[in-house]
């Protein structure tokens, strides 16, 4: 009889073990913008399965993309109040929040992902997570990268006074607003959700895009020109509301960031080696890829330098760094 209570209260506290492991794991919420399918967010899933693996079992994450948490805009406002957890964000929305961080977007800082990788782990770019708890309410736990930009017409883009008065497609922030005024296009912000349908209907006549966009989205249906034009790069934030980060301890807090940071750094390799094979998946399309750079664009790009090594003096610091690549 004693056995067989002691076996029951064993096997009660086992239960109670399980039943409050189970009650104390903590599912993290992460959004994204891009569709499933994209590369970022398929790192945030993967990511998510080794935080949950690493941690064993006291940590799991829900990832919601193609924005069904709302903008980036709103999702910034989300994680501000410790709504959302985790986001994998464009650093173009944090940018209006921390204006320095426009400097990344400066045209050709960086010829190919490879090299936009090692200046978004140089000390200048390293630097300015620093700022964001301060700034924007959020913690930066580490940058990766997108496909470099390009641009996606409607009409025939021949030379850059084709673009003048086009309703282009842009991620609404100050580098890229000042790029495409330059260039004498109507610059036109919505969700990239939504560009197909504004490209089959006139609501715009371009994209500001990448080429991972253009084949995922199936934006090449709506084309007559991909200008393969590399003419920015374009980091990827991992970001964690301050809210959350402030109820971790520090052994959480080292297991997130280098998890994070670790999926994160594999994007650039895997852009390097994808987008080759992209371009070709487009032009098997019938779709015209012109492959254009600096000289396309004039003197537009002087113009840029000027406006933006006024704005920031982190514009210099990093043309410092990218010439000893």
């Amino acid at each position: 009889m004693n056995k067989t209570r002691f076996g029951c209260r064993a096997l009660m506290c086992l239960l109670l073990v399980a039943v409050t492991s189970v009650a104390g794991a903590r599912e993290l919420k992460l959004g994204l913008i891009v569709p499933g399918s994209h590369a970022w967010s398929k790192a945030a899933e993967t990511f998510g399965e080794d935080l949950e693996k690493q941690s064993d079992g006291e940590y799991s994450v829900a990832v919601f993309p193609a924005g069904q948490l709302g903008s980036e805009a709103q999702m910034l406002q989300q994680l501000q109040t410790g709504a959302l957890d985790m986001a994998f964000m464009t650093a173009a929305e944090v940018a209006n929040r921390v204006p320095d961080m426009g400097a990344l977007f400066a045209p050709y800082l960086a010829e190919n992902v490879m090299e936009a990788d090692q200046l978004l782990n140089g000390a200048t770019a390293q630097a300015l997570l620093e700022e964001l708890p301060r700034k924007a309410g959020v913690v930066g736990l580490g940058y990766g990268v997108a496909g470099m930009r390009l641009m996606l017409t409607a009409f025939p883009a021949e030379d850059v006074q084709a673009i003048n008065d086009h309703k282009i497609r842009i991620t609404p922030f100050p580098p890229v607003q000042d790029f495409y005024r330059l260039l004498g296009a109507v610059s036109t912000p919505m969700p990239v959700t939504d560009v197909y349908d504004a490209l089959a209907n006139g609501q715009v006549d371009g994209v500001d895009a990448d080429l991972e966009l253009v084949w995922k989205l199936r934006l090449y249906e709506r084309a007559k020109t991909v200008l393969r034009s590399n003419h920015m790069m374009f980091p990827v934030l991992g970001l964690i509301s301050a809210r959350t980060w402030s109820q971790l301890d520090q052994d959480d807090r080292d297991l997130i960031r280098t998890l994070t940071r670790t999926r994160l750094a594999e994007l650039a390799p895997y852009y390097q080696k994808s987008q080759a094979e992209t371009q070709a998946e487009i032009e098997a399309k019938n779709v015209k890829v012109i492959e254009v750079g600096p000289d396309f664009f004039g003197d537009k790009l002087d113009q840029w330098e000027e406006l933006w090594m006024k704005k920031t003096p982190v514009l210099g610091e990093l043309r410092g760094e990218a010439a000893e690549l």
